[in-house]
Formats: C-alpha cells, structure tokens, sequence
C-alpha cells in the first residue's frame, strides 16, 4: 500500500510534527508512505517539496502573496486577523505528481497559504482515489476561519464573518464556503477529527453533516519523548534544583489564542495572595516573541527561546513540575502529548481536545474556561501532587498516543477505503 501525504510544511507547526510523525509511525508499520509539502525543511528523503525549480519557488511566493493579498485588500489594508483566515484561491495542481499518480491513499492534512487552492483539491477528488483529511484545525468545514471562536454560523451558512473587518452577506466566507460546498460534493473525502470535539463540531457543520467523519488521535514516538532524571535534565540545561518550574510556550506565545493574560492573571493571583514566594518559582519559556512577555510576570522568567533541538525539548520538559498551557481555542495540542510523555502534568482549560488528553486531577488540571482563578488553583494542585499525576500522565500517553497504536487506527481506516 502506498501512501501520500500532505501538508504545506514540514515541520514549522504542530499539523507539520503531526504529520511528520505519522509518516514515520507508518514506515515503522511496513507502509510505503511518503509526505509531498509546499516548504521541505530537512533532508529526509521521504520528503519532497512541490517546490522542484526555481519558477516553481517563484509560483510559490506568488500564490502566498495573492491569497493574503485579496485578505488584506477586502480588510481595507488591514493586518487584524490577516492569517487567522486563509481563501484557498491559489495554489498547485498535483494531481499529476508522480507521488500522487503512484498513491493508493491520498492524506491531506494542513494545506493552506499556497499549497492548495480549492480548485487544486478538485482535480485530486477527480482521481477517484480515496481522500483523507486529517483536521488539525476547523478549516475544513467553515467558510475561511481556521478557529471558530464564539460563531457559530458554520451549523448552517458562513456570512457575515467576524473575522473579518467588513462582513457582509456575500463576503469571502460566504464565497468560500459556497466553493466547499460543491467540492463536497464529490463524497471522495473521509474526514478525520484528531479529537473528538473537532469531530464532533465537524459532524454538526453544514460542509460535514453528510461526510464520513471519524476520530483518531496525533501519534508521538514514546521512546523518544520520555521520563528521564529531573536533576539530570536541569543540570544539562543549567537550571535551578531548588525552584519549582512552570513550563510555558507556543510557536507564538503573544498570540491571544495561547491565552498569556490569562498566564499573567493566574501568576499575578498566586504572587498577590502570596500562595507561591518569588524565591521559589521560575517559570521557563519557550517558542517565538518570548522576549516581549519577561517584564508582563510577577515571577522570575527564563527565556529559552525557540527550540528545535527534541533532546533539548525533551530534557525542558522533564526539567520542569509542570506544563501550563491556558489555550483558548485548540485542538490536540501537541506539547500537552510531549510534557505528558516525559511525565510532566499539565494544566489547561476545558476547551477544545484539551480534556480529552488531560484526565482532570489523574493526570493533571482542567481548568473552568477563561478563570484565572482556576488555573492558579491548578498550579498549586499539581505541585502538591505532582508524583501521582507524573506516573498517569506518562500511562496515559502510551495506551492513547503511542506511534504503534495510532498507526495501526490509520492502517485499518486505509484498508477500508
């Protein structure tokens, strides 16, 4: 069995990590897979960029700047929300790449920014070949937003789009989604939620109420991502072995649907109420733009900045007594996975797939949505009873997550298409 994969990068983004990772689950498996991407960033040879000369490159350039063109151009100039949305009007056709053509099974996962256009996708429904579309977010199934936030018009007909600065009834959402509609309606699409709540949103849209839609989670390698020596993990990495460490990041962390102010509020709470003494704590911070929230805590920050490095993130992770990760809208995060692997509990809100992974005080903290409150009870909750919380966070991720069994869910869905 062949298998193709999709997605427009490699490895910047946690689709990307995902989608990395079950490709080497499946060759693990015996599966002949192979991943085809707009932005090939390593030399796995198992990766091949769509991107194969220099005017390639060029179209590629040129596609990423009309689709954020037409955004930025019906926003009236503005950059509010320019990549929250993505219009899927341009793209590549590789309905006649050799991967393809050779492929039993076509495996989409994240393809926005100039990878696909919606037209694209129709010459590869065209095949006749069964299609998998793996969601790591709700694009899919909403007119142009990549999170739904609190609308809701994707249960009927996308119009009038919030997220964009001057909706109306024939906006791009409503064009956009009008375009899905028909392309639906080729039925060659098994949708594939990474976690039951995107599954189920899905199933209550509009563009998915009448497609095959089922739930399997993200695989992670738990050789790899494993319990190592807390003292050993922050000698290596030149932290203290007498603080307590809260562990917090994203690719962005000021980007407001990671929740920092709600990071802040919680860590304000716990200095004010004096529940934690500044002496005690540090918290570590990791991903982009990371210098511009030092001075926000009331707490000691180390900046570790982006990490590419997995035995570096590895050691962070066990280093660490806890991952906070207050999101406001996620869908299978894939550093709740990691943290939990390595051991290490987890508090976050209960949104999205995040309790679904975090098993409320068995494997960590879930949180009332948006209560600072709560998520500083979470904090200290878990410090008190990190030992139990350690050993279930690490149980859990090898009966749910492990490569083996995520690889052989996919297999069996291969085989009945």
């Amino acid at each position: 069995m062949k298998v193709i994969l999709l997605n427009t990068f490699e490895r910047t983004g946690g689709a990307a990590i995902a989608a990395n990772r079950l490709m080497k689950a499946l060759i693990n498996a015996g599966i002949n897979a192979k991943s085809l991407v707009l932005h090939k960033q390593t030399n796995d040879k198992n990766v091949i960029s769509v991107q194969s000369s220099f005017i390639k490159k060029q179209l590629a350039r040129l596609n990423f700047l009309l689709e954020r063109g037409i955004i930025f151009l019906h926003n009236c100039f503005s950059r509010k929300d320019l990549f929250k949305v993505s219009i899927a009007n341009t793209g590549f056709d590789v309905s006649k790449h050799p991967l393809v053509k050779q492929a039993d099974i076509i495996h989409l996962h994240w393809i926005n920014q100039g990878f696909f256009s919606l037209r694209d996708l129709k010459k590869l429904a065209d095949s006749g070949k069964p299609i998998i579309w793996t969601m790591h977010d709700q694009w899919s199934y909403t007119g142009i937003c990549h999170y739904t936030g609190n609308c809701d018009k994707f249960i009927n007909l996308c119009a009038y789009c919030p997220q964009l600065l001057n909706p109306n009834k024939f906006d791009l959402s409503y064009k956009t989604f009008k375009k899905k509609e028909q392309l639906y309606k080729s039925n060659v699409f098994t949708f594939v939620g990474c976690s039951r709540w995107i599954a189920n949103e899905a199933k209550r849209s509009y563009l998915g109420s009448k497609a095959n839609i089922v739930s399997i989670p993200n695989p992670i390698d738990i050789t790899l991502y494993t319990k190592k020596s807390k003292s050993d993990a922050r000698i290596a990495l030149g932290l203290p072995l007498n603080k307590k460490l809260i562990l917090f990041g994203a690719c962005k962390v000021t980007d407001t649907r990671k929740g920092f102010d709600y990071m802040k509020s919680s860590c304000d709470l716990l200095f004010k109420q004096k529940k934690i003494a500044q002496e005690d704590i540090q918290i570590v911070v990791f991903g982009d733009k990371t210098n511009e929230i030092e001075s926000l805590l009331p707490y000691p920050v180390l900046n570790v900045g982006y990490i590419n490095d997995v035995q570096t993130m590895v050691n962070l992770y066990n280093a660490v007594d806890l991952f906070l990760i207050p999101s406001l809208e996620d869908n299978l995060p894939n550093t709740i996975m990691e943290a939990m692997a390595c051991g290490t509990p987890c508090v976050g809100f209960n949104i999205g797939g995040i309790p679904e992974m975090i098993d409320h005080k068995q494997n960590g903290y879930v949180a009332a949505y948006k209560s600072a409150e709560d998520l500083a009870k979470g904090i200290l909750w878990c410090f008190d009873h990190y030992n139990i919380l350690s050993a279930e966070a690490r149980k859990k991720v090898e009966s749910t997550y492990n490569e083996t069994i995520v690889a052989k869910q996919y297999i069996e869905l291969y085989k009945r298409l």
